[in-house]
């Protein structure tokens, strides 16, 4: 069974592993139903989507599921994003309540647990952030806010104005993508592992109590392709696969489970949709890597210790 955290110093306790929901809309009716029912016989409860995602569709086939079931939504934690539009990024007040309301019919649901700001608006107004935040949690819309591939400043000037907690941060990380990771183990070095790109956003969320949610734990590069099985990367899959073997779990339950070894206390969204892989990946809740293990696969992806 997969692992609860707590999030926020324990405004709420969610599943350790997120189940995301971009390509939900290409399951059937009955597919979906049957996906999500194993999410939750597995301890996943925490549920991402996005308004993007399908075109919307993503939602609705969610919605499905939901009304086929009543009483499921209490058992689970529903969590959508927005701020991406046909080709520039928008949080003004006017959209940011617009899309929510559009998430709420498609998803026939009243509220939504979580909602993220989707990539960072350079032209945003935090006052206007901050005036919808309060009427969304006025009515009872949403109840609780994050982000999305946003820095420690953009963070900050968000919260300048914004009085509620900002718990999430949803960031690109797996172990072929580890930026955030790579520049802290480089400090007070002059190769280019040691350049900071994201502002130190791994110590800062472990700061102020954000909980990272790495996006594409699977893949490599900016979509480029999966790194399980792929041949670009041999030594990196004869370790992993060499841990699956002994802790007789499959290599995307190794894969989950060297993001949640870290002490950042992470909670991966894991995209797949076919339901017995979901299994698998479940049980990376049951496999805790030692210093040493966790170490071997990060060099293995062709990172070097200073």
């Amino acid at each position: 069974m997969v692992n609860k955290i707590s999030v926020a110093n324990g405004i709420i306790d969610v599943s350790e592993i997120s189940l995301g929901c971009m390509r939900i809309a290409d399951l059937s009716p009955k597919e979906a139903d049957v996906h999500v029912q194993s999410a939750l016989e597995v301890g996943i409860d925490f549920f991402d989507h996005a308004d993007i995602y399908a075109g919307g569709q993503a939602e609705e086939v969610f919605a499905g599921v939901l009304q086929n079931s009543p009483g499921l939504r209490e058992q689970m934690m529903i969590q959508s994003k927005c701020g991406i539009r046909d080709g520039f990024f928008d949080f003004s007040k006017e959209h940011i309540v617009q899309s929510v309301e559009g998430s709420l019919k498609r998803l026939q649901t009243d509220y939504l647990d979580v909602l993220l700001l989707h990539r960072p608006d350079t032209l945003f107004e935090p006052e206007e952030v901050a005036e919808a935040f309060d009427l969304l949690e006025r009515k009872g819309l949403v109840r609780h806010f994050g982000v999305s591939n946003q820095n420690p400043l953009q963070i900050e000037l968000l919260k300048k104005h914004v009085k509620q907690p900002l718990l999430f941060n949803q960031l690109q990380l797996s172990i072929t993508v580890t930026g955030m990771i790579d520049s802290g183990l480089n400090v007070n070095m002059t190769n280019s592992a040691s350049f900071v790109h994201d502002g130190g956003i791994l110590e800062y969320s472990r700061l102020h109590d954000m909980t990272i949610q790495p996006w594409s734990p699977f893949q490599y590069g900016f979509f480029e392709g999966v790194f399980l099985g792929s041949e670009k990367f041999p030594e990196l899959n004869a370790v992993i696969d060499r841990l699956a073997a002994e802790k007789e779990v499959t290599n995307t339950a190794i894969a989950i489970a060297w993001l949640l070894r870290h002490p950042a206390k992470m909670q991966p969204v894991v995209g797949t949709t076919n339901t017995n892989r979901l299994r698998d990946i479940a049980r990376a809740s049951e496999v805790t890597l030692t210093r040493q293990e966790w170490y071997e696969v990060y060099r293995a992806a062709g990172n070097k210790l200073p």
